[in-house]
């Protein structure tokens, strides 16, 4: 018997955007993902949104990215792997406090700042109660990350649209396109067009999951943590969140902490 995993009912694709730095272009951005359907990730530094004009403001992110995900980006952007490991702790711990007042939730998500990092800064990231760290280092691929603190997006949201058809007709199992940018870079380009143009491309697909950076994690921890019997009648599930299991007549759920006849 063949046992797969799949995204929530059934879907074998998942799609993900992720946005840095918190400029005042994420409003701009919000309304277009708003506008199709879609979920995105915004890594926000909290010590810089003091200005309006050039970045989203403190009060302003709750209602902004309601639907979206508030995310670390550190509290001043600085080279992590170049400031005293006491400050890397405190950028991270900080940033999540000042953000969490105004989200509302627990901000456990984050993306290296400058796209560095070491292997200690990946290690403290774990003390900072952080999930998952997306890196700048694009894979042009469609797979599920093997560290979820070295998470590496598939591409740079120039190089989207070029690798859309592949991932629209992709037949080989889980595909997981992770798309990142600066939403300033839309203004600098002066190319918002390739952005409403991919969203109307790859909205609204039955087979594919608009979901946040934190909601994927998440799930990828969940099946990950799924326990199978020998046999592979059954499934048992000690996670939080709700696997969907195919064991060849269709994708079925398997509850949190429940255990399912496969």
């Amino acid at each position: 018997m063949a046992i797969r995993i799949t995204f929530p009912g059934g879907r074998c694709k998942a799609l993900t955007f992720s946005y840095d730095d918190g400029r005042e272009f994420d409003r701009r951005l919000v309304k277009i993902f708003n506008d199709h359907g879609l979920k995105g990730t915004f890594h926000l530094n909290s010590g810089r949104l003091t200005d309006p004009e050039r970045y989203v403001t403190l009060e302003e992110i709750s209602e902004l990215f309601k639907g979206h995900e508030i995310s670390c980006h550190s509290f001043s952007h600085p080279f992590l792997e170049r400031i005293p490991r006491t400050e890397v702790m405190r950028e991270v711990w900080h940033d999540r406090e000042i953000l969490e007042k105004y989200a509302n939730y627990p901000v456990t998500g984050m993306s290296y700042p400058m796209g560095t990092y070491d292997a200690e800064i990946v290690n403290m990231l774990k003390c900072c109660g952080i999930e998952y760290c997306r890196t700048t280092v694009s894979t042009y691929r469609f797979g599920i990350p093997d560290d979820l603190l070295l998470w590496h997006p598939t591409c740079h949201h120039v190089k989207a649209p070029e690798l859309l058809d592949n991932f629209l007709n992709y037949r080989f199992g889980m595909a997981v396109f992770y798309v990142w940018g600066h939403s300033y870079e839309f203004d600098t380009a002066q190319n918002w067009d390739l952005m409403e143009k991919f969203a109307d491309q790859i909205a609204g697909k039955n087979d594919i999951w608009y979901v946040t950076n934190i909601e994927l994690a998440r799930y990828i921890k969940a099946f990950r943590a799924l326990v199978i019997s020998t046999d592979g009648r059954m499934a048992y599930n000690p996670s939080a969140v709700t696997v969907w299991v195919d064991a060849g007549h269709g994708s079925m759920p398997v509850l949190p902490g429940a255990t399912a006849a496969l």
